[in-house]
């Protein structure tokens, strides 16, 4: 399993999508969030949309590997998206926030754990803005957390400066190969 984790606005999406198109073998597990869909995204494609007592509800139950609040709105990994494929000796690959990250690493020691930074925090307000889906108060948010979140950058094996997106997607579908090789 890859968890691939960084501050929002830093291109994780975008690497990941790199990533499983030259990657054979590699799966996307889609989170579950409750805040609503942005433009295009749609349910059980971009994420599981789901209400905040719905979320409850599965959390009480015991159906995530891990879950975490972020920026007003609650995130977490369905065993429904992942057992299954690790039981088949299939690769996931999770984006998901740090608190998630943490979790896993504490209940998955083996995962593979990679951190997407962004070359200069000041980068992220930019990116933020220029995609154009989040409120100002969001983006205030994200950036608050985002400080939080460089923070922990040392606590990963794996960091990857995304200050050049081909030059990035390339270390990461290096590093993903090599791990997966090195697995057999």
């Amino acid at each position: 399993m890859f968890v691939i984790t960084g501050p929002s606005g830093v291109g994780k999406g975008t690497l990941i999508e790199r990533l499983l198109k030259e990657v054979p073998g590699l799966e996307l597990s889609v989170s579950a969030t409750t805040r609503d869909p942005r433009g295009s995204e749609r349910d059980g494609v971009h994420y599981h949309f789901i209400d905040e007592d719905e979320f409850a509800r599965r959390v009480e139950a015991g159906e995530f590997i891990e879950h975490a609040d972020y920026a007003a709105h609650s995130y977490g990994t369905l065993r429904s998206e992942v057992d299954p494929r690790l039981d088949q000796g299939r690769s996931v690959v999770l984006e998901i926030e740090l608190q998630g990250a943490r979790q896993i690493r504490d209940t998955m020691p083996d995962a593979v754990r990679v951190f997407i930074a962004p070359p200069d925090p000041a980068d992220l307000r930019l990116r933020l803005e220029s995609r154009g889906t989040d409120s100002a108060e969001e983006i205030a948010s994200r950036l608050a957390v985002a400080e939080q979140e460089l923070r922990a950058r040392g606590e990963f094996g794996h960091v990857i400066v995304n200050d050049d997106l081909e030059r990035a997607a390339r270390e990461l579908i290096e590093f993903v190969r090599a791990r997966m090789d090195a697995d057999g």
